[in-house]
């Protein structure tokens, strides 16, 4: 009688370490927070500026402004304006219904800020609270990165990987969908690491930005106001930089779902990659 085969075990590689898998899940729940009550403050004053003033009466300054008008047929329409162009943005920016079915004026919807209800001083608790959360959290992960060589195998691309040849084969690789496989897979390729480097680099560029915003830090550190050219500036900064960060977690959750959810999900909780499945 012959014995029945055991089918071979896949190939596990660890893939992330412990530190890095709890900064990662840390800072999930910091930007999500750090965003909606950010949306809860810019709504406090939806416009943005470029130098030292911004105010009411400087509207006609403003680079980016988001409100409301009374529609021809009396109801409010959103309105979005960036630089010279105007865009009509009712049911998306500009215009919320509050759950009353009462229609207000208001840059971005309620169902997205923190808190729901216009509340500026609650917004403001959440934000300077996680934002500590994101800066201990990011000091922990570079501190444990730098001694634990993780940043410079990892993530820092060497000159070698920059070169453009290197750098456009990576993005046909992804345009086709031809993701690493097997041994490939035990290392960062050039598009992920200057995706990581960029995102660190945003998050510095938020931290930097928002403490040249507030009042105190800026009458102690005021070099932080004249390196972004002032605390107006700074808020379009930290605006553009905050969306930015956005837009590489709507790639980076793309790109998750493409390569394979669960082996990826599954290495950033537990450590272990299925080099078998590997992508």
């Amino acid at each position: 009688m012959s014995e029945t085969m055991a089918p071979p075990q896949r190939p596990l590689f660890y893939r992330h370490a412990l530190l890095t898998r709890l900064t990662h899940w840390t800072n999930v729940l910091a930007v999500a927070v750090l965003l909606m009550s950010g949306l809860q403050i810019f709504n406090a004053h939806p416009g943005l500026y470029w130098g030292q003033y911004g105010a009411d009466a400087d509207v006609g300054k403003r680079w980016l402004e988001i409100g409301a008008i009374p529609g021809p047929d009396g109801a409010m329409a959103g309105k979005t304006r960036i630089g010279p162009l105007m865009f009509d943005t009712t049911g998306v920016l500009g215009v919320s219904n509050n759950g009353d079915g009462v229609s207000t004026a208001i840059g971005f919807p309620h169902w997205i800020t923190l808190p729901s209800a216009r509340d500026l001083a609650t917004g403001r608790r959440w934000h300077f609270f996680f934002a500590w959360v994101l800066i201990l959290n990011g000091l922990t992960y570079l501190v444990g990165g730098i001694v634990s060589g993780h940043l410079r195998k990892d993530i820092v691309p060497d000159l070698a990987e920059l070169r453009p040849s290197n750098i456009a084969h990576d993005i046909v690789s992804h345009a086709k969908l031809q993701f690493p496989k097997g041994e490939d897979a035990k290392r960062y390729h050039i598009l992920q690491k200057l995706a990581y480097s960029g995102v660190i680099v945003l998050l510095i560029l938020m931290v930097l930005t928002g403490l040249t915003m507030s009042p105190s830090n800026d009458a102690a550190w005021h070099w932080l106001s004249e390196m972004f050219g002032g605390r107006q500036s700074a808020r379009s900064i930290h605006f553009i930089a905050a969306w930015s960060i956005v837009a590489f977690v709507v790639v980076h959750v793309l790109m998750v779902l493409l390569a394979g959810p669960i082996n990826q999900i599954r290495s950033m909780i537990t450590g272990r990659f299925d080099l078998g499945d590997a992508a």
